[in-house]
């Protein structure tokens, strides 16, 4: 499966903009799709998932701000981001995992990524 992510740019303080990640095949029952990002010389940090039983998990720094979305047929999730401040600025990686079976991990996947840069 590939993900492909858009979207992203560059936002002023205040601002919003939306990531769409589209996978190249249905992640299928039991799922998890969702965004983390990585700016420079920090650790990659989730950012919102959303497994297909529509529960979300939303890192503390966005919730309120940012709101995660899923698609019916298991391919695509967005990520609208409201009322940006500079500390967003960094990488958003669409990342992507099909379901546990038993004691066998789901395939993770991740997407190459869209850099947004919200400015002060």
């Amino acid at each position: 499966v590939q993900l492909q992510a858009s979207g992203g740019g560059l936002a002023q303080a205040g601002g919003s903009l939306r990531l769409s990640c589209r996978a190249s095949d249905s992640m299928g029952d039991g799922s998890i799709m969702g965004w983390y990002r990585q700016a420079p010389g920090k650790q990659r940090e989730m950012v919102a998932i959303m497994p297909d039983d529509g529960s979300v998990n939303y890192a503390d720094s966005v919730k309120g701000r940012f709101t995660i979305s899923r698609d019916n047929a298991k391919t695509a999730v967005d990520l609208q981001m409201n009322n940006l401040n500079p500390e967003d600025t960094a990488n958003y990686l669409c990342y992507a995992k099909s379901r546990d079976w038993g004691m066998i991990r789901g395939m993770e996947f991740w997407g190459k990524g869209t850099q947004v840069t919200v400015s002060s």
